[in-house]
Formats: structure tokens, sequence, C-alpha cells
């Protein structure tokens, strides 16, 4: 298996300012290590577009620390060959968390 070092996004929800009762999100973003379980793409393509859109079907396994157990929830993207992904769905397997990557992420940075 190949092995993965990158920035993952997490969406916290913040009250702004504290005591304004106003909360967005705040981007923030933490760095992992693990593995490529799955390395793949697709190319999908829309009447409406000229090019056709890459989305990938790769399943990133991070080893999770107490901040991303407990916040697995909120996570927006990852880096991985220097483009943002959103993270479609996570699979929680205490220590590890199973990230699976989708469309390019276009969403608020850090």
């Amino acid at each position: 298996m190949a092995k993965f070092y990158g920035k993952v996004g997490y969406g916290i929800n913040t009250e702004v300012p504290v005591g304004s009762g106003v909360w967005k999100d705040v981007i923030i973003e933490h760095s992992y290590s693990g593995e490529i379980l799955r390395n793949s793409r697709n190319l999908v393509s829309a009447s409406n577009t000229l090019n056709d859109n890459i989305k990938m079907s790769n399943e990133i396994s991070i080893v999770a620390t107490p901040f991303a157990n407990q916040n697995f929830q909120s996570i927006r993207y990852i880096e991985y060959m220097g483009t943002l992904w959103k993270v479609l769905n996570v699979s929680v397997q205490y220590p590890r968390l199973i990230l699976g990557m989708g469309d390019v992420y276009n969403g608020k940075k850090a």
C-alpha cells in the first residue's frame, strides 16, 4: 500500500463573535499520516459542460488523533496530490478513520 501524508480540513461550527448568537463554520486543518487503500478516478460527463469532471474514488486510511475521533463528522476536505478533494464518507475503524474522496473541493479553506 502507498503511504499518505497530508492535510484534512474540518468545518467547526463556532459562534463569531462569542456571545453574538451568530454561528458559522470555521475551517481548521490538521496534518495526518496514513495509507492509500484504493486509488482510482472517474471522468464524469455532463451535457451542460464543455469538459469532463474528475471524480476521485480513493479511500485513504489515516491514523486518528483524539481530535479526529471527536470531530470526524465535521471533515470537509482532504489534500491529495496538491488538490483539495471533498470527503464524501468517513468510516470509523478505531484507531483509524477511512476517508472516501469525491469531487474537487471548492468551498472555504483554512
